[in-house]
C-alpha cells in the first residue's frame, strides 16, 4: 500500500470513527447531523492534503508550511460551509416563489385556452413546518386566482391528531373548480385512511384511482388521480391504478392526471393521458442529492415527455428533513394550458 493511500485510509477511518461514536451521543437532530458530517468530511480531505503536501528544502519547514496552509484552508472551508448552510436554511424557510409554465396540449378546446392550475406538492407539514408556513402558502396560491388547485402528495409528516391545527389553513384554499389531492408515500407512513378523511373535511377532494369531469366555459376537462406508486405496500386496497382512474373517461377531451411519483408515468401514458403532474423528488432539495434522485426516478424536476404525454415534476412547496434547500428552490407552480399550435416550436 502506498504512503498516499495509507494516509487517506487512516484519516478517513479516524474521522468516520469520531462521527459514528460522537454525533449520535450529541443528538444534534437532522440538521445538526448533516452539518457535523459535512464538517468531518471536509476535515478529512483537508488534513490529508496537509499531510501529503511536499515543499522544497527543509522537511520541518515544509511541514510548517503545509500545516499553515491546511489551517488557513480549513478556516476558508468552514466559513464557506456556514455561508452555504445559512443560505440553504433561508432558502428552505422562505415562502415558495411562484414558478409559471405554459404547457401546450394538442386539440385543446378554445374554451380551455389559458385554463390555470396551481400545483402544490411535498409540503411536509410536520416537525418544522407549522401553521404559519401553511398560511403563507395558502395566501400566495389564492392570490393567483386559479381555475383549479391540485396537491400532488406528501402533505404531512405525522398523525392527524398531532397536525390537525397546523394543516387547518388548507381549508382556505380557493379555486373556481375546487381543490384536489392525491396521496404520497408519506401519507402512508402516518395512516393514509385517517388523512384522506381529514383532507375531505378540509374541502380537498381526494382522487384515489378515480377521475372527475370538469365543465369550463362549455368545454370539458378530465382530472384524474392515482394513489402513490408504493401505496400497495401499506394498503393492498390502494394499489396505484391509472387504468382504473381513467376508466369511463371520455376520449375526446384533455386528460390531466395527478401522480405523486414521476415513475408512474409509464403506466399513466399507457392508460391514455395527456399531462401528468407529479412531485416527490424535491428537485433533489440540496446539492448534490439531485444527482442521486435519478437512481430511483426517471426525472428530477421540470417539464418532461414520455411518448405523447407530458410530465411536470414540481420541486416541492416545502421540504423534508433538515430545513435546507440549495440548488433546488421550492415552488408554487402556476400552469396555464395552451393550444400546441399557439406556442413556438
Amino acid at each position: 500500500m502506498t504512503r498516499r493511500l495509507l494516509v487517506g485510509v487512516l484519516l478517513i477511518g479516524l474521522h468516520a470513527f469520531v462521527g459514528v461514536t460522537l454525533i449520535p451521543d450529541l443528538a444534534p437532530g437532522p440538521f445538526g447531523s448533516v452539518l457535523a458530517w459535512t464538517y468531518l468530511a471536509l476535515s478529512a480531505v483537508l488534513m490529508r492534503y496537509g499531510v501529503l503536501v511536499r515543499g522544497k528544502g527543509n522537511a520541518v519547514l515544509a511541514g510548517w508550511e503545509s500545516a499553515g496552509f491546511a489551517q488557513g484552508s480549513a478556516y476558508v472551508v468552514i466559513v464557506a460551509v456556514v455561508a452555504v448552510t445559512l443560505f440553504g436554511l433561508l432558502n428552505a424557510r422562505r415562502t415558495a416563489r411562484v414558478v409559471a409554465h405554459d404547457i401546450a396540449l394538442r386539440k385543446l378546446p378554445a374554451e380551455l385556452e389559458g385554463f390555470s392550475i396551481v400545483q402544490l406538492s411535498d409540503i411536509h407539514v410536520g416537525p418544522t413546518i407549522k401553521r404559519g408556513y401553511i398560511d403563507a402558502i395558502v395566501k400566495r396560491a389564492n392570490g393567483l386566482s386559479p381555475d383549479l388547485i391540485v396537491i400532488t402528495g406528501d402533505l404531512v409528516d405525522g398523525s392527524v391528531a398531532d397536525l390537525r391545527d397546523d394543516i387547518a389553513p388548507l381549508a382556505q384554499l380557493s379555486a373556481r373548480h375546487g381543490v384536489y389531492v392525491v396521496t404520497g408515500n408519506h401519507e402512508y407512513y402516518s395512516g393514509a385512511d385517517s388523512w384522506i378523511a381529514a383532507f375531505e373535511r378540509l374541502n380537498m377532494k381526494v382522487l384515489l384511482n378515480r377521475h372527475v369531469l370538469l365543465a369550463h366555459e362549455g368545454a370539458r376537462l378530465v382530472l384524474a388521480g392515482i394513489s402513490d406508486y408504493s401505496a400497495e405496500l401499506f394498503n393492498p386496497g390502494h394499489r396505484s391504478d391509472p387504468h382504473a382512474a381513467l376508466a369511463g373517461a371520455p376520449d375526446d377531451v384533455p386528460r390531466v392526471l395527478l401522480a405523486h411519483q414521476p415513475r408512474s408515468a409509464k403506466a399513466v401514458v399507457e392508460a391514455g393521458c395527456h399531462l401528468q403532474l407529479s412531485g416527490h423528488t424535491h428537485g433533489g432539495q440540496f446539492w448534490p442529492w439531485m444527482h442521486f434522485v435519478q437512481w430511483q426516478q426517471p426525472w428530477v424536476a421540470g417539464l418532461q415527455r414520455v411518448g405523447e404525454m407530458q410530465v411536470y415534476i414540481s420541486r416541492g412547496t416545502g421540504y423534508w428533513g433538515p430545513p435546507l434547500r440549495f440548488g433546488a428552490p421550492s415552488e408554487i407552480t402556476r400552469i396555464r394550458l395552451k393550444k400546441a399550435d399557439d406556442l413556438a416550436p
